[in-house]
């Protein structure tokens, strides 16, 4: 369920007054999504998303979420573009709630991926990064590595009430990559959250992506750590190294990796993993079953996590080093890193 805060006909016409869009004729919610009130908006000109920021979201944020997605669509990005309204502004107030309107995107997520999607998802990707890197503003990420042991923390001592034995794991893990945790790499802004319900294909190929609201400045190579973890394991928690060849090589190609990130890669999949399962974790532990959050099951990302404890080096992902790297660094020598 993802419409929190109905809003009626005469509070959407009034809003819409604002704007040159045209008469309203239809709007309908939608019902995926966990974060913000959704609705798909038709009007005498187009079709168009109204979204309803809700409270999980920090209203500070909405000028970089909002102007990112306008700067990366200006730069030639497919992705949602906010529409401007009579004033030049491209947030409102809705029913109590920041809103704003933006243009409809088509297609539609895939449930099942292949590696061509792998490939052109990585691509994507580093496009985004590309573009990204001319945007003025900046976010810090509200989850990275400082913010996970407080998340844990306020799961009060219960992650053995999900799996015995699974808080002494998570403290050993938050350890590891808390002395462990590199510095120094390519940073930029990077979206933080592409999983496959983030990206639409159309007729087969990408044709955007969307939900830029965990977006925020962070180590680029770990923007595809999660990708790798989002798109490359099978349901029964098997990794795909067809699929993380065809990711990293997607990225590569448009970005070649350094030698220091391709060192930290592995590191970077066990933070990217333990994120999301703290995230996870808390919401399985603290959200009352009838809210409207949907409770994802945390143990997912502890097979993940474990899958990745057990990799010594990138090279044992299955890509080709030299590729990633666009030859700057042998498979061999990429092979030894730690």
């Amino acid at each position: 369920m993802a419409v929190y805060t109905d809003v009626s006909e005469p509070q959407l016409s009034a809003f819409l007054a604002g704007y040159d869009l045209g008469d309203l004729k239809s709007y309908k919610g939608i019902a995926e999504g966990v974060e913000n009130s959704n609705f798909v908006l038709k009007t005498g000109e187009a079709t168009y998303i109204l979204t309803l920021y809700e409270k999980r979201v920090n209203r500070g944020d909405l000028p970089f979420f909002v102007g990112l997605m306008e700067h990366l669509a200006e730069g030639g990005l497919s992705c949602p573009l906010p529409v401007r309204d009579r004033a030049g502004e491209t947030l409102g107030e809705l029913a109590g709630r920041p809103a704003a309107i933006f243009t409809f995107l088509e297609g539609m997520w895939t449930r099942r991926p292949g590696a061509e999607h792998c490939r052109a998802v990585g691509a994507e990707m580093a496009r985004m990064h590309a573009i990204a890197g001319s945007f003025a503003l900046t976010r810090r990420n509200g989850l990275a590595l400082s913010d996970w042991r407080p998340l844990f923390d306020s799961c009060g001592g219960r992650a053995d009430a999900v799996e015995p034995g699974l808080g002494a794991e998570i403290a050993a893990e938050l350890d590891f990559l808390e002395a462990n945790w590199p510095a120094d790499l390519p940073a930029g802004v990077i979206h933080a959250d592409l999983f496959p319900d983030n990206v639409f294909f159309l007729a087969g190929e990408l044709s955007g992506l969307i939900d830029f609201y965990f977006a925020c400045n962070d180590l680029l190579a770990y923007d595809l750590a999660i990708g790798l973890c989002a798109w490359c394991f099978e349901p029964d928690g098997s990794y795909n190294v067809t699929k993380g060849r065809a990711l990293v090589e997607g990225y590569a190609g448009v970005r070649p990796l350094t030698e220091a990130e391709i060192e930290a890669f592995p590191v970077l999949c066990r933070g990217a993993s333990i994120r999301f399962l703290l995230t996870r974790l808390y919401d399985w532990l603290t959200v009352p079953d009838d809210s409207f959050v949907t409770k994802k099951d945390p143990r997912e990302y502890l097979k993940k996590l474990r899958f990745h404890r057990g990799i010594a080096a990138a090279a044992q992902y299955g890509f080709d080093i030299a590729r990633a790297t666009g030859g700057a660094v042998g498979a061999a020598g990429a092979g030894d890193a730690r």
